[in-house]
C-alpha cells in the first residue's frame, strides 16, 4: 500500500498535467483562411441523384478567372470543405461539418473552379468496390447494373454521367485509378508529395495521394497544373525541394515516339481473366506502337 506522501506526490503530478493540457485544449488551433462565401447546401434527394453518386450538394463559386473558370468541380467526400458536412462514407463521421477547406480545394476556388457538392467514397475509403458507403451503392453510368469502382466511385459517375467537368479523387491502392477505368474518364495518382494532402482525411502518410479524375487528358492536366505545388510547412509528405512544371497542359503534343512503354506479361492469361478484355489491352498496346510510334 502506498504511503500518504507517494499519493500527495501522484496528486500533484496529475494535477500539473491536467492544468497542461487544458492550457494546450485552449490554445486556438492554426487555421487557413475560407475564401470564397457558401451556403450549407442540402443532401439530394434519390430523383436527382440517378447514380447515388452526390454525397451532398452546394454552390461554392471560385474566383473570377483562371485556369478552371467555367468547369464544374466535384469534391470526393473524403476532402475538407467549410461549411459541408464530411463522412467520409460512414456512419462515424455523421454530423461532423468541417471549418476549413482543404489546401487543393482553394486551389480550386483560387482557379475559378465551380464547386458544385461532395461526391460520394467509399466507406472510410477502404474498398474497390462501390457497394460499402453509407449512403449506398454507387452505380456505373454507362451500365446501372455494374460497380462504379472505388475508392472515388462518386467522383468518376460524376464525370462520366456528364455532372461535374472534373472532380478531386484520392488514391491509395487505386482508389482514383479503378473508378476511372470503369467509368471510362481519365483519372491520375499524381506522384508522390506533388499535390499537398493538408484538409484530407489520411489513410496512411506514406501511402496518401490526391489527384485529378475529368473526361479528357487536357482536362486532367490542366487540374494537375492547379493543384500541384508545394503547401508550405503544412504537409509533411513533400519534399522540400519539390519542382513543379509551369505547365502540364501544354505537354501533350501527342508525340510518343521517343518513349519505350512495358506490358506486364503476369497481367494477362490468369483463369478468371475475360478474355475479351485480355485482348483489348493488348491491341491497345500494339496500336501505341503501330500507329504512334512508341517502343
Amino acid at each position: 500500500m502506498a504511503s500518504p506522501g507517494t499519493e500527495n506526490k501522484k496528486e500533484a503530478i496529475s494535477s500539473a498535467l491536467g492544468d497542461t493540457y487544458q492550457r494546450l485544449y485552449e490554445l486556438p488551433d492554426p487555421k487557413l483562411p475560407v475564401k470564397y462565401p457558401r451556403t450549407p447546401g442540402y443532401r439530394p434527394a434519390q430523383a436527382d441523384n440517378p447514380y447515388n453518386a452526390w454525397a451532398w450538394r452546394c454552390d461554392i463559386k471560385g474566383a473570377p478567372s483562371g485556369k478552371l473558370h467555367g468547369k464544374t468541380v466535384a469534391i470526393k467526400d473524403n476532402a475538407c470543405v467549410a461549411g459541408i458536412p464530411l463522412m467520409n462514407g460512414s456512419r462515424m463521421l455523421e454530423g461532423f461539418v468541417p471549418d476549413v477547406d482543404a489546401t487543393v480545394v482553394s486551389r480550386i476556388l483560387d482557379a475559378g473552379g465551380h464547386i458544385i457538392g461532395k461526391a460520394v467514397c467509399e466507406n472510410l475509403c477502404d474498398d474497390g468496390g462501390s457497394f460499402t458507403s453509407v449512403t449506398g451503392p454507387v452505380l456505373n453510368p454507362h451500365n446501372n447494373t455494374r460497380m462504379a469502382n472505388g475508392s472515388s466511385s462518386g467522383s468518376a459517375a460524376l464525370v462520366a454521367g456528364g455532372h461535374v467537368d472534373m472532380a478531386l479523387g484520392g488514391d491509395q491502392g487505386g482508389s482514383i485509378r479503378m473508378p476511372a477505368a470503369a467509368c471510362g474518364i481519365v483519372g491520375l495518382k499524381p506522384t508522390y508529395g506533388l499535390v499537398p494532402y493538408t484538409g484530407i482525411m489520411p489513410m496512411e502518410f506514406t501511402l496518401d495521394h490526391t489527384g485529378p479524375m475529368a473526361s479528357t487528358v487536357h482536362d486532367t492536366a490542366l487540374m494537375l497544373e492547379v493543384l500541384a505545388g508545394l503547401d508550405g510547412d503544412l504537409d509533411p509528405r513533400q519534399p522540400r525541394d519539390l519542382s513543379v512544371p509551369e505547365s502540364y497542359s501544354s505537354k501533350l503534343t501527342g508525340e510518343i515516339s521517343h518513349l519505350k512503354l512495358g506490358v506486364l506479361k503476369e497481367g494477362f492469361g490468369y483463369p478468371n481473366s475475360e478474355a475479351d478484355v485480355d485482348e483489348l489491352v493488348r491491341n491497345s498496346a500494339d496500336r501505341l506502337g503501330r500507329e504512334a510510334g512508341a517502343k
